[in-house]
């Protein structure tokens, strides 16, 4: 094994899109994710839902290198784009939701989004 040396064959590397496609082709009816008492997608699922985002994603021309911006908790959205965002090519950027107004501000003017996810409930409707 010590002379085995690394190649194509033996030491692909592994991405986020490679472990969807794998996981929707190998486990495709395994469960990919349980949320609350009604969400549930198998692997297969979720590879279509995140096709479809960044099919969706690349039809208003975001595509490589641009950068995708998340503000959203642990949900099932967030965990798509996970997959989504770096299949159109994009780049992404998750800003935790604990961060200040002001953090934010800054964090989204040095990235340079071109897009920017906000999960609903993260938004005080008191500043809208």
């Amino acid at each position: 094994m010590e002379d085995m040396k690394p190649c194509a064959a033996n030491s692909p590397p592994l991405t986020p899109i490679g472990f969807l496609e794998r996981a929707a082709t190998v486990y495709g009816d395994c469960t990919s994710i349980v949320y609350g008492t009604n969400t549930v997608y198998t692997w297969r699922e979720t590879n279509l839902r995140c096709l479809r985002v960044a099919s969706s994603l690349s039809s208003i021309r975001i595509g490589r290198s641009d950068v995708v911006s998340v503000l959203s908790p642990n949900t099932p959205a967030m965990y798509e784009l996970q997959f989504a965002v770096p299949m159109s090519g994009a780049i992404l950027n998750n800003i935790n939701t604990r961060l200040d107004a002001r953090t934010v501000s800054v964090l989204l003017r040095h990235c340079g989004s071109k897009l920017l996810f906000v999960d609903v409930f993260s938004v005080d409707l008191d500043y809208v």
